[in-house]
């Protein structure tokens, strides 16, 4: 067929010109403190939430005790605020000797005895985000080489206090010391947020050479209006961001913020459905100590997180916008697969949205129908009507395949 022949030529086109660190090959998933922890650092006062290593050690048992570990969450990711505000005698950064007594190092073995990894933050100007030493350009090589020597499997390279004439010299020089000091890290850019997200000013083709993933856009906050502008961002924008997505290369809409405080469990539902259409790394921002059993259940959903995963790698659009205020958003997947996303936008009462497969393009018959969250099963076929209820901002998510391929409901 020939769109089985576009999806190869794609997968093909990826596969050459992605980083050339054999890493990320599906989105990365974990950990990541930035969102809900900030830069508390008084951890005298809060010493259960301050950024400190007791802090991602706290975050490492939960993912190796409560069965994130076995479903891909395997990254603990420090983010900014964990350094000294000092480099040593030699030039290079420490961490805060009373926040990370036991060194870098010693946290990433930590990590690395429970089949996790460790991941760091560095900045290319001249100070962090924060406020702590950055990564300016003559300091490159040195910290990549401090990272790897700490046993480090992934950085997050963010921009602040850095013009765009450094970050076209910064980013790829990089990716460039991590490769040479031969350890495999995962490269995370923050340099298209900082030039808007968009061509001419940001080259994508570049960016899937030198990084593993990349921020477009701004920060994730905690609320549904933050998630929602992310959202329209990134699909109002889904003709230059599609193609730039594939295995080894990702967009990055920012952290999963479910099981804190400002999304519903339909938001959040949303928030877990839309990531896993975009083919978005999955890095919760939360409090594993403390999460409740509907928002654990919600991204411990293995159809989610296996469609999230799948290793054809192509990144899902929205493809209806009904004046209703329901979207649909559909992603390709392996073994003839897809995922269909119906969202709703409303905020009066559950909607329910009549159509057919083959209104939605599904043209060869019938399909096996595995709702996602509820694990409900049915076979439709392309001609006939349905209604799909869909609550406000909500989500029902499906995926679709054909009856006689039942191997293909097999996702891990």
């Amino acid at each position: 067929m020939p769109s089985a022949l576009l999806v190869l030529a794609s997968v093909l086109t990826v596969t050459t010109v992605a980083l050339d660190n054999g890493l990320m090959r599906t989105p990365p998933m974990g950990w990541l403190a930035w969102e809900r922890f900030r830069c508390d650092i008084d951890c005298e006062q809060d010493p259960k939430n301050c950024i400190s290593e007791k802090l991602f050690i706290d975050m490492a048992d939960r993912l190796s005790e409560d069965g994130w570990r076995e479903l891909g969450y395997v990254y603990v990711n420090i983010d900014d605020c964990w350094s000294s505000m000092e480099r040593d005698k030699q030039g290079r950064l420490q961490p805060d000797p009373k926040r990370f007594p036991g060194g870098i190092q010693k946290l990433a073995r930590y990590m690395h005895d429970r089949g996790l990894k460790l991941g760091i933050y560095g900045d290319m100007g001249t100070h962090t985000c924060g406020g702590y030493p950055g990564t300016p350009l003559d300091k490159i090589k040195i910290d990549a080489q401090t990272f790897a020597d700490w046993e480090v499997d992934m950085l997050k390279f963010d921009g602040c206090y850095s013009n765009s004439i450094e970050q076209a010299q910064g980013y790829p020089l990089m990716s460039k010391a991590l490769n040479a000091t031969g350890r495999p890290i995962g490269y995370s850019c923050s340099w298209p947020a900082y030039q808007g997200g968009l061509p001419p000013k940001v080259n994508y083709t570049q960016l899937g050479e030198i990084c593993n993933l990349w921020r477009n856009y701004g920060d994730i906050q905690d609320s549904w209006d933050s998630v929602m502008s992310i959202v329209d961002w990134f699909f109002e924008n889904q003709d230059v961001l599609t193609p730039a997505a594939g295995p080894g290369r990702w967009n990055d809409p920012d952290m999963l913020i479910i099981g804190n405080f400002g999304l519903s469990m339909d938001q959040s539902r949303s928030q877990m459905a839309l990531w896993a259409i975009m083919a978005a790394p999955l890095f919760m921002s939360n409090d594993l100590r403390t999460i409740n059993s509907g928002a654990r259940n919600i991204l411990q959903n293995k159809m989610a997180i296996g469609i999230n995963q799948d290793p054809m790698g192509i990144q899902g659009r929205r493809i209806l916008k009904e004046k209703s205020g329901i979207e649909v958003f559909w992603r390709p997947l392996s073994k003839n697969a897809s995922a269909l996303v119906f969202f709703s936008r409303r905020n009066d009462m559950p909607y329910r949205y009549q159509t057919s497969l083959r209104k939605l393009s599904y043209t060869t018959g019938s399909y096996k129908i595995f709702d996602v969250f509820t694990d409900k099963s049915m076979v439709l076929k392309d001609s006939t009507d349905f209604v799909v209820s869909v609550n406000p901002t909500g989500v029902v998510m499906w995926y679709v395949s054909a009856p006689k391929n039942d191997t293909d409901m097999e996702l891990t």
